[in-house]
């Protein structure tokens, strides 16, 4: 079962292309992560970018120039150990991929930010209900109105993922996930989507719909993809990042996220 696979035997399936799949429900248990690469001469803005939203972009590991292997995965390769990578262009999505070694090079710095895929087992252990699990569906995400700070050249509006579920689970989920502060923590809105700005749940700006039953509301996370959206604000000449819910799965277990 998806839930029952290791870190490394996961990353070994996605390496031999195996799994192009979202990650969610994957190898249960570990802490999932948000990837982006971009020229060395920027890292630094984009690391204060980071620090200055920490909600969107919490930082789980920094890689010096031109290095592959994270901290967080002894063995790992972060060129090619993600299921589905984006390729972007002055700005612009140009291709999505599942191998980019032909495309990294010694001047690319990698940030790996924590991924509310991470808290999702907690989610279902303490009896709340993840309902992109259960669908098998990648999460909903969605551009809000809500503006990031900025740092340098970047910029971006706070990206959100939504999970439905009643008034009473959604008090539960706050208090589950408030620890897990370096993969989104509490949520930051519940309730009516149209106080930050989203016009239509049917239909995410990233990932699938899902059901919201009756007497349900919609539980809203900041969300990774905001560093996507920050990385990609500068223009530059080349940017890589995961495929949003295609994230890259450490060997870093999610009960001891409050120990980091």
């Amino acid at each position: 079962m998806r839930k029952n696979l290791t870190p490394a035997l996961l990353r070994e399936q996605i390496r031999s292309g195996n799994w192009t799949g979202p990650t969610s429900g994957a190898a249960t248990g570990y802490i999932q992560g948000n990837l982006v690469m971009l020229p060395k001469e920027v890292a630094f803005e984009f690391l204060l970018f980071c620090v200055r939203n920490p909600k969107p972009c919490p930082i789980l590991d920094v890689l010096e120039p031109g290095q592959v292997e994270p901290a967080i995965a002894p063995g790992a390769d972060l060129r090619t150990d993600v299921p589905k990578y984006r390729i972007f262009r002055h700005g612009n999505l140009e291709n999505e991929v599942t191998d980019i070694t032909d495309l990294f090079d010694r001047d690319m710095v990698s940030f790996l930010l924590g991924c509310s895929f991470s808290f999702e087992n907690a989610l279902l252990a303490a009896g709340i209900p993840v309902r992109n699990i259960e669908e098998g569906k990648n999460v909903s995400m969605y551009i809000t109105s809500r503006t990031c700070r900025s740092a340098g050249r970047f910029r971006s509006p706070l990206v959100v993922s939504m999970r439905p579920m009643t008034p009473e689970q959604a008090v539960r989920a706050t208090q589950v996930t408030t620890r897990f502060y370096l993969t989104h923590g509490a949520p930051v809105h519940l309730g009516s989507s149209h106080e930050i700005g989203i016009k239509d749940l049917s239909q995410p700006d990233f990932g699938d719909p899902v059901e919201i039953r009756p007497k349900e509301i919609p539980v809203f996370w900041a969300c990774g993809v905001t560093s996507t959206l920050a990385a990609t604000s500068a223009s530059l000449p080349l940017v890589i990042t995961h495929s949003p819910g295609h994230m890259f799965v450490s060997d870093l277990k999610d009960e001891n996220l409050t120990l980091l």
